[in-house]
């Protein structure tokens, strides 16, 4: 492993995307079914992690990429914010 590598990076470079895919998936419809403030705070948690992945990958990432993935988070605040209050 190369000094600057993190070592959770490392983990989820060996996970199967399907099935990061098919967790994330479910996250978001238990929150979204979920009562109020319950799922909003699971969408923000979701939102925390994705913006924890866009901070690590933000060098190599092409702009339009980026662009795409701040309005993703944005939205994804958006609905967790409304659902909380």
């Amino acid at each position: 492993m190369q000094p600057t590598q993190r070592p959770l990076l490392a983990r989820l470079a060996r996970v199967n995307p399907t099935s990061v895919f098919l967790a994330a998936l479910a996250l978001v419809l238990v929150a979204l079914f979920a009562p109020g403030p319950v799922g909003g705070l699971l969408l923000l948690a979701l939102a925390a992690g994705l913006v924890y992945l866009l901070a690590v990958t933000w060098p190599v990432q092409a702009p339009q990429t980026r662009v795409l993935r701040l309005v993703m988070v944005t939205l994804l605040v958006t609905v967790a914010l409304v659902k909380i209050f």
